[in-house]
Order: C-alpha cells, then sequence, then structure tokens
C-alpha cells in the first residue's frame, strides 16, 4: 500500500469545480488587487480567529516581518524565539534588523519552554515570538505573564495552526498580533503563496495595512517606508472556499492522530505529548526514535512518505554562521533534528491507510529490540 506523506490532489478531486468557480468570479469581477475577495476573507478568517482585525500579506514570512516592524523592532534590538522552529521565524527577525535569541524548547512537546524564558530577557529584548509548532498551541498564559510583566510584546508565529485553540479560545488573539501562512501545504492553505496578521489592536492593524502598502494609507502619499506585501485576491479567494470546508478537515486530522496515539501506544516511539488546555489541528504528526535515518529509508521503501520537520535547527544553519552558535548551544534543538520523523498527515489520509503506517512501525520496532536483544 502506497502512503504519501501528503496528497493534495484529493483536495482539488473534492472543492476543484468550486476554486474554478471562485477564480472565475475574481477574473469577471476587474479587482486583481485588493478589492471585495480580499476585504471578505480578511473578515471571515478574523471571525474564524476570534480577532478584531486580520490584514493580509504575501505570505507567512511576510506576515512576520510586517507584524515586527509594526511593534517597532527594529536594530539593536533582540527578539526571543524557539531554538526549534524552522528558519522563517528567525529569518523575520533578521530582516527588520533586530537579533534573534534562542530559547530552547521543552523536550516532551518540541514547542519553546516558557520557564527558560525570563532567564533570555536582557535590555535589549522587544518581543517575544511563540511559536505553535506542528499545530499545538504553545503553552501561552506564563508567556503572556512574563511579556506583560516586563514590558515586552508577544507575536505568535502560527503558520502551523489554523483552528487550533488555547485554554478554549481560538489562536488569534492572544498575544499583540499573529502571524499566519497560508502556503499550500498548511491545513488552511492557498494555491499558491499567501499570509496575514490577526489582532485585538486596531492601531497596529492600520500600521500593518500601510507597512504592506507602501507605506500607504492614500495613493500617492507615503507616510512610512513600507513594502510590496498584499494578499491576492485569486488567493483570497481561494482561500474563502477552503475555509468552509476547514472545521471538518480538522477533525479528520484529529481523528487520524488519535488513531497513531492508541496505535503507536507502547511500541517504543516518542509520541506528541499534548498539554492541558490545548486542542491541536495536527498539522503535523511527528514522532521520534534514535533510528529516525533508518526508519525514514525502511518507511521510503515500504511505499510510506514521511518528511523530517526539521533536519537542521537555524543556529546550526550556514545562515547563521556569524552568530558563531556551536551545535552544543542549544542542545535540546540539536538531539531534537536528529530524532524527529513525521508520519503522513493530512485531511484525506484514510483510517486504512494510518493503520498500515502503524502496522509498518510496530514491525520496525520489533526489528530495532530483537537487534539490540541480539
Amino acid at each position: 500500500m502506497k502512503v504519501p506523506f501528503l496528497d493534495l490532489s484529493q483536495m482539488a478531486a473534492e472543492i476543484g469545480d468550486e476554486l474554478t468557480q471562485a477564480a472565475a468570479r475574481v477574473i469577471a469581477s476587474g479587482w486583481y488587487i485588493g478589492g471585495p475577495e480580499v476585504e471578505a476573507f480578511q473578515a471571515e478568517w478574523a471571525a474564524h480567529c476570534a480577532a478584531d482585525h486580520c490584514v493580509g500579506a504575501a505570505n507567512g514570512l511576510d506576515a512576520l516581518v510586517l507584524g515586527l516592524r509594526a511593534l517597532g523592532v527594529g536594530a539593536g534590538d533582540e527578539v526571543i524565539v524557539p531554538s526549534n522552529t524552522y528558519i522563517a521565524s528567525w529569518l523575520a527577525i533578521s530582516a527588520v534588523g533586530a537579533h534573534p535569541v534562542g530559547v530552547e524548547p521543552d523536550p516532551a512537546t518540541h514547542n519553546i519552554d516558557p520557564t527558560r524564558i525570563a532567564a533570555a530577557i536582557t535590555p535589549r529584548t522587544r518581543a517575544i515570538m511563540p511559536v505553535h509548532l506542528y499545530g499545538q498551541p504553545c503553552d501561552l498564559d506564563p508567556i503572556l505573564t512574563i511579556a506583560r510583566s516586563r514590558g515586552l510584546a508577544v507575536i505568535e508565529d502560527a503558520a502551523q495552526a489554523h483552528s487550533a485553540t488555547y485554554r478554549g479560545q481560538p489562536i488569534g488573539a492572544h498575544g499583540d498580533l499573529v502571524c499566519w501562512s497560508f502556503y499550500p501545504g498548511k491545513n488552511l492553505g492557498a494555491l499558491g503563496d499567501g499570509g496575514a496578521v490577526t489582532t485585538n489592536n486596531p492601531d497596529l492593524a492600520r500600521t500593518i495595512r500601510q507597512l504592506g502598502n507602501y507605506g500607504s494609507e492614500r495613493k500617492y502619499e507615503h507616510t512610512m517606508r513600507g513594502l510590496n506585501s498584499r494578499l491576492d485576491p485569486i488567493q483570497a479567494a481561494m482561500l474563502r472556499v477552503k475555509l468552509a470546508y476547514l472545521p471538518a478537515w480538522t477533525d479528520m486530522r484529529r481523528a487520524r492522530a488519535a488513531q497513531y496515539m492508541n496505535g503507536l501506544d507502547g511500541a517504543g516511539f516518542g509520541l506528541p505529548h499534548v498539554i492541558a488546555g490545548v486542542d491541536p489541528v495536527w498539522h503535523l504528526y511527528v514522532i521520534t526514535s534514535p533510528h529516525r535515518d533508518d526508519l525514514a529509508a525502511r518507511l521510503t521503501d515500504a511505499g510510506i512518505g514521511t518528511l523530517i520537520h526539521y533536519p537542521h535547527p537555524p543556529h546550526m544553519q550556514g545562515a547563521y554562521s556569524d552568530l558563531g552558535l556551536a551545535p552544543d548551544s542549544f542542545p535540546i534543538a540539536r538531539d531534537l533534528s536528529r530524532q524527529v520523523l513525521s508520519l503522513p498527515m493530512g485531511p484525506f489520509l484514510k483510517p486504512d491507510q494510518c493503520q498500515h503506517v502503524i502496522d509498518i512501525l510496530r514491525e520496525l520496532n520489533s526489528t530495532y529490540r530483537a537487534a539490540h536483544l541480539g
């Protein structure tokens, strides 16, 4: 049985006609920058996230950059960020001239460890950027408490957390700003690039809107040095179609995650740990194994797609070699990068496919145990 890591073609087969009709609607409208489709999606996504405002952006990285700039973060400032995350979180901080200060994750959740944040704060710290990795929300209450007590902003990277909740409230407005990616593989993905920022702060929303539109509110009047980062109307139309399906697709992901949890319990792999008060959306289902590389190769041979999120932490990338950070500067992030393996996951992963993955994994672990005992 072939089990792809993620099959987007099934989404196209299920709702392709609706997507085609939405694209045709935009083409016929004559609105190719901004306009009613973008405005409608922004309102619908804000409501979905229980936020007062949503501002579209060209992609998720731009959303983070715009958010940091709106908060006034710039040259000489420091932003606390997980050591275990996709490099975009760090790149956004660098893009505004600030310095990323890594903080190790909780080994159980792989999310930033709130108990380590206070020690990383210096007089130059301006913001904390928690990342809701794999679709599981960070433990936000202690992070927000630290931030408020120190006068720091909180800008959430929610690129993988569409529809996730923390203590009963959707991710979308806990911090000062929440930044989203609509890359095609996300839980809510466009048919190209797209991003957004949600917030309850009207002043920040207005600033982000200006910054993404050349620093302008009125045509040919530029009050700040902005950039061109706007959500495309056709992508907004695609997202509006897919947003209607997101609740059902999220339920399907949760069902497959529960199947993995039950089927792999006691099988010898490190399984995801969900903290109290959060409801993940399982953008990724990530296990850990000391045999990760061999495990991935054997799964590939068996026709099962896997990926590694992420094989190299930001501090070990060439892009940050100038920081002079040794691999063991962040040993937890380093060790996780050598053990994590993402299993097939998505709304179209069938129960029998999931069970096949479970069966193969249990067989492989029996092989590892036998070799160890031998």
